[in-house]
């Protein structure tokens, strides 16, 4: 899989697990996952077309992601089922992301 292609996955992921967070808890910081997802599909035109630019400026987009580790550990203490599985969901999309990104760094670095 391409990087391009994981970051869309990772898009969608955080998009729609976003967003039912969102409509199951209310909470606006609940969006944030949708933000980061809507900012990724915009910048993946660009990955696919090899523009380092834009790809740099993806993965720093997809290390937000990783800012969900603090709403995980409060929704284990708080004994949030649900919620640490969307959130376990949407990290390990991202750390997906993330892999492709290094490996087409590290591809590229190659060339």
């Amino acid at each position: 899989m391409s990087a391009h292609t994981a970051s869309l996955v990772n898009a969608i992921i955080l998009i729609t697990i976003g967003g039912w967070g969102y409509f199951e808890s209310g909470s606006p910081t609940s969006l944030i996952p949708v933000f980061i997802g809507a900012v990724l599909v915009l910048l993946n035109k660009g990955i696919k077309n090899q523009n380092k630019v834009i790809a740099h400026i993806a993965v720093l987009v997809t290390l937000l992601g990783f800012a969900l580790i603090m709403p995980l550990m409060r929704a284990m203490e708080d004994g949030r089922t649900d919620a640490v599985l969307r959130i376990l969901i949407m990290l390990s999309s991202t750390i997906y992301a993330m892999v492709f990104f290094i490996k087409s760094f590290i591809d590229a670095r190659r060339k």
